[in-house]
């Protein structure tokens, strides 16, 4: 832990990113339960995360390569300037009260463009800073800091959103973003590119042009996921995982306005609980990973999240919904540090973020269908079967993690 925490670059990125989240999240909450006051449709929430998804279909397939080529540090900083421009622009029509939903459904799509590219990087960022064999504290400390904002989101925005009204969530999500953004340009100095193999030399892909070189790398990713089982079976969870957990946006506000009718300020408290449960992750989750191992432990918080999710919408009261959600949220941060540490331990820095996406490709494909489906469930049949949905992917991601998979000791990859 020391190690992880005296390096004051992994300092800057945990605190940008808890900073960040904070606005985020109260961004996300602010914006769905201002469509559905609006709509009183979990259709139009199911339409948001399907325009949450459209730019990762979009994206996902090439951006990889971008980010295995280019400084990290630099791709996140335009990400975080570019993404505050956007939000500014939207904050302005909310309180000239001229703001439309199809203006948010554009913000959220433009926004979602940038973190379906802002995540992978950062995560291979981390990779790239961290020590040899730390990456479960350096995960940790990410998701501590990830689920540490979403707290502080959760907490204040069901409560703050019926004073200063979406405009003004809207702005204090801008501040975050400028807050991010200086401590990602105290990190370091100069361009910093990742070193690549001796196959991949300059003098090799000088030869190719670019359009060539582009389409070898991004071969040379989906490669090496083909050639290994474990990290197949890694990205079918993963992107299980991924597709549920943002579908799980559709439904949330409805909970709080449908059973148990507690309007914004329940749905504060729901996201504070998911929130806490994150957070105190961080507390016990190295030493659960360190016990059952990486795998193990996804597949155990897998499972934990498909029984919370199906019993949240049959509790009945505010209070068991609330314990549910802080199951979730807990199991949530457990199984993100064991899937990034496991990622990060399989993969070779050069590969990180085509690995990532394509991982994150399946995942929002799937969502693309989960949302609308969700939605449509909730809205014509009942929130108890959308709910259960849910819970079956969850399910089924934990058939993946538990899958068998025979140990392979990767070669370590030669790098000039």
């Amino acid at each position: 832990m020391r190690a992880i925490l005296g390096r004051r670059p992994l300092q800057l990125i945990f605190a940008a990113n808890m900073v960040s989240m904070l606005g985020s999240g109260m961004n996300s909450a602010a914006v769905a339960w201002y469509i559905l006051q609006v709509t009183h449709s979990e259709m139009a929430l199911g339409t948001l995360v399907v325009m949450q998804t459209l730019p990762a279909m979009l994206m996902l397939p090439f951006t990889g390569v971008i980010i295995d080529r280019e400084d990290r540090r630099r791709l996140v900083m335009m990400l975080d300037a570019v993404r505050a421009l956007i939000i500014v622009t939207v904050a302005a029509l909310a309180f000239l009260h001229r703001v439309r939903v199809w203006e948010l459904y554009a913000m959220v799509t433009l926004v979602s463009a940038g973190f379906w590219m802002f995540w992978p990087t950062i995560t291979a960022l981390i990779q790239e800073l961290t020590p040899g064999g730390e990456f479960v504290q350096s995960n940790t400390f990410l998701m501590a800091g990830v689920q540490g904002g979403w707290l502080l989101a959760g907490s204040i925005v069901g409560f703050m959103y019926n004073h200063i009204g979406l405009g003004g969530v809207l702005v204090i999500d801008v501040s975050t973003y400028v807050v991010s953004f200086l401590c990602y340009l105290a990190v370091r100095k100069g361009r910093h590119v990742v070193l690549r193999p001796a196959e991949l030399r300059a003098d090799i892909a000088a030869a190719e042009s670019q359009l060539a070189r582009f389409w070898r790398e991004l071969r040379d990713g989906l490669h090496f996921i083909r050639e290994r089982k474990a990290v197949v079976l890694l990205g079918i969870s993963w992107a299980l995982f991924l597709s549920a957990m943002m579908t799980g946006g559709v439904v949330t506000p409805s909970l709080s306005d449908r059973v148990f009718h507690a309007g914004a300020v329940g749905y504060g408290w729901l996201s504070a609980g998911w929130g806490m449960g994150a957070f105190i992750s961080a507390f016990y989750g190295p030493q659960v990973i360190g016990r059952l191992g990486g795998r193990r432990a996804l597949a155990f918080s897998m499972a934990l999240l498909s029984v919370c999710v199906a019993a949240a919408p049959v509790s009945h009261w505010l209070a068991l919904g609330i314990l549910a959600l802080f199951v979730m949220g807990s199991a949530r941060g457990l199984g993100g540090v064991a899937m990034n540490t496991s990622l990060m331990e399989m993969v070779p820095p050069h590969l990180m973020g085509r690995v990532q996406n394509a991982y994150s490709f399946a995942g929002t494909s799937l969502q693309l269908v989960l949302a609308l489906t969700v939605g449509a469930v909730a809205h014509n049949v009942s929130l108890v079967a959308a709910f259960a949905i849910i819970a079956c992917v969850y399910g089924l991601s934990f058939v993946a993690a538990s899958w068998p998979v025979e140990a392979v000791v990767e070669e370590e990859v030669a790098v000039e």
